[in-house]
C-alpha cells in the first residue's frame, strides 16, 4: 500500500529542498523524523511536515517504523520575477523560486542495492 503527500507552490528553492530529501530517501518514517530533527536547513520544516501528513494520509492505525520512504522528488515551480534598482538607472530582475514537493510512502521494506 502507499500514501503520499505533495505540498505545491512552495517559496522556497527545488535545489535546497532537495539536499533535505537525499537525507530521507529509502529510511524508515521515525528515522527519517529522528535525521530530520538534527538537521539546520530552511527547508527542514517544510519537509517534516509534508513526512507527517503522508504518513497520517496512510491511516488510523499507521505506525512509523513500519512505513519507509518509497520516493521523495522536488520539481520546480512558477518563478517569480521582481525589479530592483541597479546602477545608472537600470533595473536587476531578482527571481523568486518556487517549488512541488511529493513524498510517497510504502509499507514494504526497500530492497538493499
Amino acid at each position: 500500500m502507499q500514501a503520499i503527500a505533495k505540498a505545491r507552490y512552495v517559496r522556497l528553492s527545488p535545489r535546497k529542498v532537495d539536499q533535505i530529501l537525499m537525507l530521507v530517501r529509502g529510511k524508515s518514517v521515525a528515522r527519517a523524523l529522528a535525521t530530520l530533527r538534527l538537521v539546520m536547513k530552511s527547508s527542514r520544516p517544510l519537509v517534516e511536515k509534508i513526512l507527517i501528513s503522508a504518513l497520517a494520509n496512510a491511516g488510523k492505525e499507521s505506525n512509523a517504523e513500519q512505513w519507509y520512504v518509497h520516493q521523495a522528488w522536488v520539481g520546480y515551480g512558477p518563478t517569480m520575477k521582481r525589479m530592483r534598482a541597479h546602477a545608472m538607472g537600470r533595473g536587476a530582475t531578482i527571481r523568486h523560486h518556487s517549488a512541488h514537493v511529493t513524498i510517497v510512502l510504502t509499507d514494504e521494506q526497500p530492497k538493499r542495492k
